[in-house]
């Protein structure tokens, strides 16, 4: 599949129903009075507080605690962007943060607060956390539902695994390649027909690494995306290159030099990938980008270059995305209430998927009925949305 960079979220984001963070976009953009205080009126009726982030004074201006659903206007005077983290007292779960807060700016947070003890943390760029004043509040319902910080060290287990993972999948690529190749030099295009699909399914059930492929991953999966000769572009190398040729008409003689290449691409690959080093931080961000991409490319045929294989790809996504969860589980079991849910769904998607399999044939994306189709958009799209908490929740945040 075309491949996303990693990005970090920056807007704020506070805890929704069943404890998985959510993007609180809505909140900026509301007209707010500067500097009001919880008793008074602003445009979206909600009791507004002015927080000071400046690290000398951080957490200052909650004078008046009140539970329930309000809002805090972050304000950083200092000279430095800062992040800043409401959590509960002495190092407590975290219930909202805003990230990348310019200097002289104000950020909105929305929370909903119940009985209990919470501080504001401030984390300036390039210095310390400052942790502000408790503040402890009585009466009042439930708050919103929070969860405990995961950070980068959590996740050096789980990536030093996934990568041993990625390895074994590695050796696997290079002897589909390989067969691939030599079905091609032998002439032979109707056994090279049937090797490229599991070769490339094999690519794509790595997904969750392309991040560290680097530059390997335009050699063997790139698209015609930008390539201003299309399909007919030199720089039109790797799986794709070589699925057109095979469905439309190329000779063997044609082929040879695309199979070789992407032969050995797979080896370099192979080879690289053991002096590599995951970012643990990137793995509950590619869990999401998976099937993101899924959604975006392989389900509108974006990637098709003749095998009308876009349902196979997106279900070995689909095996590519269980990978990483597998590996993230101890992390998200305690923080993610709705995990055994999403894991209900990737198996309801595998069987929806499975089933347009017929007589050992892919059905092509054309083929499918407008109920299969719409049925088919909204389990990735719910899934997409699901593994967005999971990116948020396993997105590493500092605590010193």
């Amino acid at each position: 599949m075309p491949r996303a960079g990693l990005r970090r979220l920056r807007s704020p984001r506070v805890w929704g129903p069943g404890g998985a963070l959510l993007v609180a976009g809505a909140v900026t953009a509301v007209a707010l009075t500067t500097g009001a205080g919880p008793e008074k009126a602003t445009a979206d009726g909600l009791p507004h507080t002015t927080i000071e982030i400046d690290p000398g004074a951080c957490g200052r201006g909650w004078l008046h605690p009140r539970p329930g659903l309000q809002v805090f206007d972050l304000r950083n005077s200092s000279s430095h962007a800062a992040e800043v983290y409401l959590r509960g007292a002495d190092g407590g779960p975290v219930y909202g943060e805003v990230e990348g807060i310019g200097p002289g700016t104000t950020r909105h947070l929305q929370v909903r607060l119940g009985p209990g003890a919470y501080a504001f943390t401030c984390l300036p760029d390039d210095a310390n956390a400052v942790t502000g004043p408790t503040v402890r509040l009585t009466g009042g319902g439930r708050g919103g539902p929070a969860a405990a910080p995961i950070t980068q060290h959590d996740l050096i287990g789980p990536a030093i695994d996934y990568q041993k993972w990625v390895a074994g999948g590695l050796d696997d690529l290079v002897h589909r390649t390989d067969a691939l190749r030599t079905a091609v030099d032998d002439g032979d295009l109707a056994a090279a027909r049937s090797a490229w699909l599991p070769a490339h399914l094999t690519y794509e059930r790595l997904g969750a690494a392309y991040g560290a492929f680097g530059d390997a991953d335009k050699k063997i999966n790139r698209t015609t995306a930008g390539l201003a000769r299309g399909v007919h572009d030199p720089a039109f190398t790797g799986f794709h290159r070589i699925e057109y040729g095979l469905w439309h008409g190329e000779s063997a003689g044609g082929l040879r030099a695309p199979a070789t290449a992407l032969a050995d691409a797979v080896r370099a690959l192979r080879e690289d990938w053991a002096q590599a080093r995951m970012d643990p931080a990137a793995l509950g961000l590619r869990a999401h980008e998976i099937l993101e991409n899924t959604a975006q490319f392989e389900l509108t045929a974006r990637t098709d270059y003749g095998s009308a294989s876009n349902l196979a790809t997106a279900r070995a996504n689909l095996d590519g995305t269980r990978a990483v969860l597998s590996r993230l589980r101890p992390q998200l079991a305690p923080r993610y209430p709705e995990l055994p849910r999403l894991e209900a769904e990737l198996d309801r998607t595998a069987r929806l998927l499975d089933g347009f399999r017929r007589d050992g044939r892919w059905t092509p994306l054309d083929g499918l009925s407008r109920p299969e189709r719409q049925r088919t958009n909204a389990a990735v799209g719910d899934l997409v949305e699901r593994l967005a908490s999971v990116a948020t929740l396993c997105d590493p945040r500092r605590t010193v």
